[in-house]
């Protein structure tokens, strides 16, 4: 796997520490002290210099600090903000919120400038973005919101090899079944065929939950899958995607091997067979978003912060999955017939 469109041409990666109260901090200095990332992409850190020294040395680990990222060291971008090594650790606080937020407002401003290919954050804790003054429903609204960017995002979430989008996310039950709509399905379809191209598979292999039991059996349990999913599955086979389905939800995962990615119709439909399948190495990326975001899919994990036993298999998977596809969003844009344009031009 290239690291890049071009073999000149390195992919530039912003990272940030996501809450500073919690394990983001460990976690990003193990993947900086890590030399193998350095060759991978151009990493450019931003925070503190201080709080990426103190957490280095909480880590146990060496962070090769350049004047100019590359193959040699990260370059840390420290823009005069106070430390995060001042605020209190493994709990909710303002603070910790205002501080996260600040580092990926800059972020996404290096993003819309042309300064970077792709962002990577380490693990946010809701509670304290809520005090800090994010009142969307999740990042990602936060993200859209900051690039007033309106067009269709999901997140996806992968693990072994196992791609899943979402026609609904953070929203109550009640309101599921009147979102479930043949455009959504078909947008969260096509999403995820195109990002998988981006990260290297050519030809997605694509599956859809039902929303009901049974697949609604014929309309006696509903009629979304009638009057909705299979549409927007049609519609999605006529842009060229490889997809299949709407299947039963309690069977489909069943058939996980068949699928790259599996289109299910609200949160916990996926994220309770994935976190079945495995938890550690588990990465979220904002899906439709017009600058390539990742994350591991774990939480701030307060019970171990300071002891030195955060797991980076997720946070080093959500690194190679930014670097990945950043490194082929241009190539994949047209792949295999489907329309995988190019995303809107954020507003600056």
């Amino acid at each position: 796997m290239t690291n890049s469109t071009q073999a000149n041409v390195r992919t530039r990666i912003a990272m940030t520490l996501g809450d500073p109260a919690g394990i983001g901090p460990e976690l990003g200095a193990k993947l900086l002290a890590d030399p193998r990332n350095h060759e991978k992409a151009d990493i450019f850190v931003l925070a503190n210099v201080s709080e990426v020294q103190a957490a280095a040395a909480s880590a146990g680990v060496m962070i090769p600090i350049v004047d100019v990222a590359g193959p040699d060291g990260v370059q840390v971008l420290d823009d005069g903000t106070a430390p995060a090594t001042s605020i209190q650790v493994a709990e909710v606080s303002k603070e910790a919120g205002r501080y996260a937020l600040h580092q990926l407002r800059r972020a996404l401003d290096m993003a819309k400038r042309g300064e970077i290919d792709g962002i990577v954050f380490m693990p946010l804790n809701k509670t304290s973005l809520n005090l800090a003054g994010m009142h969307e429903k999740d990042e990602l609204h936060w993200f859209a919101n900051y690039l007033k960017y309106d067009e269709f995002t999901t997140e996806i979430n992968a693990i072994d090899g196992l791609w899943t989008a979402r026609v609904t996310s953070h929203v109550a039950m009640k309101d599921v079944a009147s979102l479930v709509t043949a455009s959504v399905v078909t947008d969260a379809i096509v999403l995820i065929h195109c990002l998988l191209q981006e990260y290297g598979v050519s030809q997605p292999r694509i599956g859809v939950c039902a929303l009901n039991p049974h697949n609604g059996e014929n309309g006696l349990f509903g009629r979304e899958e009638i009057d909705s999913i299979i549409p927007g599955v049609k519609s999605a086979l006529s842009k060229g995607v490889d997809v299949q389905g709407p299947y039963p939800a309690d069977t489909i995962f069943l058939s996980r091997k068949s699928y790259d990615g599996i289109v299910t119709m609200y949160h916990d439909q996926g994220q309770i067979a994935l976190k079945v399948i495995g938890f550690d190495g588990a990465v979220t990326l904002h899906g439709g978003l017009p600058v390539v975001t990742t994350t591991p899919a774990h939480g701030t994990a307060f019970n171990i912060v300071g002891k030195n036993l955060a797991n980076t298999a997720s946070s080093q998977n959500a690194l190679d999955a930014a670097i990945a596809v950043a490194s082929r969003r241009a190539a994949s844009k047209k792949n295999a017939g489907v329309n995988c344009t190019s995303p809107v031009k954020v507003t600056a």
